[in-house]
């Protein structure tokens, strides 16, 4: 039997004014569950594979709620814990025209935020998995949160599974509990088998510039620096955006080995309805596509295409199917299917 991916961080609660108006603009919110690797556990749940989400939820009927959703598109939740306190919550104001998009967080103090470390087995957790995904933001929601990271992280490579790790670095969360992100983000990036970062990721976590004459040249400087100082490292996954306006987009990505790069084409996003989860969308296509044994440069194309898919669908999940996204990768035919 296939093993399984085990996803470790935070279920949050989204909340955002209906269509394009400006948050409280009309007394009204709708409601959404998220989440960094909720996210990518349940867009690898709707690709078939057998996906666990490893986190703790407010004992109240909001965490019920957000179990719920994750059972719902087939993520397994029996290591889901529930606690007294809070979900965290962010609000999420979309941009039109000349206005960008704002997010505004309210996460301190979460349930997942005060779990303690120990209250996680890990061994029980990763029975009968070979594969551990976590991001930048887990860490930085707190020192409980960042210890219990870097104990996933250490346990998962004592016990050989792969990992890999979505940078999302967020120094205003580091900054409020003074932690400390680049040595974090080290530690991890060490372990990892697959990184999903920016160049920025990387000069935080290796302290150094790496700007250059050309955006080409800054990220080949990088990822030669990240291979070197991170032996266990064996790929580095990006997506590229060029913003002609807040509802077009252009998106194509790189991945890249020790030996060779592959890339993505673009693709045009006209009308885009919603990004927020087009990152782990495409971490959790790169996934697909490494699991699935089919090479770099169906991983990297898979996973472009799982993102760009996103940016169609409201809220944070990626319900896409295995079969929607091969379909992207087929062709441009749009005409309705019948």
């Amino acid at each position: 039997m296939p093993k399984a991916v085990v996803c470790f961080g935070e279920l949050l609660v989204r909340l955002n004014p209906p269509g394009r108006e400006l948050l409280l603009q009309s007394p009204r919110l709708e409601a959404h569950f998220g989440g960094a690797e909720a996210n990518v556990a349940i867009s690898l749940a709707q690709f078939g594979h057998d996906v666990r989400m490893a986190s703790v939820v407010a004992d109240n009927a909001l965490g019920e709620a957000a179990i719920g959703a994750l059972r719902r598109y087939g993520v397994h939740v029996d290591f889901v814990g529930r606690a007294p306190g809070r979900m965290g919550l962010y609000f999420l104001s979309t941009g039109a025209v000349r206005r960008r998009s704002k997010v505004l967080y309210d996460r301190a103090g979460s349930a997942f935020a005060a779990a303690d470390p120990s209250s996680f087995d890990w061994k029980a957790i990763f029975a009968g998995a070979d594969w551990l995904h976590l991001s930048g933001v887990t860490p930085a929601v707190g020192a409980n949160a960042a210890a219990s990271a870097l104990i996933a992280v250490r346990t998962a490579k004592e016990l050989g599974l792969t990992i890999s790790f979505d940078g999302n670095y967020r120094a205003q969360l580091w900054k409020t509990w003074g932690g400390d992100g680049p040595a974090t983000l080290r530690e991890i990036l060490g372990a990892a088998t697959i990184a999903l970062v920016t160049e920025r990721d990387l000069s935080l976590a290796l302290g150094r510039d790496f700007a250059g004459k050309a955006e080409v040249d800054m990220r080949r400087k990088a990822y030669e620096a990240a291979f070197k100082a991170f032996p266990a490292l064996e790929r580095i996954a990006a997506t590229f955006r060029v913003q002609h306006g807040v509802e077009r987009h252009e998106l194509s990505g790189l991945i890249a080995s020790r030996q060779l790069e592959a890339s993505s084409k673009p693709y045009a996003l006209d009308g885009i309805v919603d990004r927020i989860g087009a990152g782990d969308a495409f971490a959790a296509g790169v996934i697909h596509g490494l699991r699935s044994g089919k090479g770099d440069q169906y991983a990297i194309d898979f996973g472009v295409a799982a993102a760009a898919i996103k940016h169609s669908i409201p809220g944070d999940f990626n319900i896409a199917s295995l079969a929607d996204v091969e379909e992207a990768l087929a062709g441009d035919d749009l005409d309705v299917r019948r």
